[in-house]
């Protein structure tokens, strides 16, 4: 049969995190790192490398969208910007029309 998980708590996690930043130059590659760390802390460096996985993830997703979110927002933004290059373009017609139309005094 197989073991039961263990529950490691947040404060954990984040210390295992830390550490693994913290030793990445000390060793020749990161599962390396990891493997280290992991049997100082005793958990597996599987579990290890998904927490760090984890707090990358959580990293980039804080304050930087996504690629797929910028995409989007990019292609809005150049409707928007299609939109007003014809209304601009359609209102300096009208006024050159205008113009010409115009009588001399």
């Amino acid at each position: 049969m197989g073991t039961t998980p263990k529950k490691y708590s947040k404060e954990f996690r984040e210390r295992a995190v830390r550490l693994v930043s913290e030793a990445r130059g000390e060793h020749p590659s990161e599962w390396a790192t990891m493997c280290s760390v992991a049997e100082r802390l005793g958990c597996t460096a599987e579990t290890l490398r998904k927490w760090v996985r984890h707090s990358e993830r959580q990293a980039r997703s804080d304050g930087s969208p996504s690629a797929e979110q910028r995409v989007k927002e990019l292609e809005r933004e150049n409707r928007e910007l299609k939109r007003a290059n014809e209304i601009l373009r359609k209102a300096s017609a009208y006024f050159a029309q205008a113009e010409l139309d115009r009588r001399p005094r």
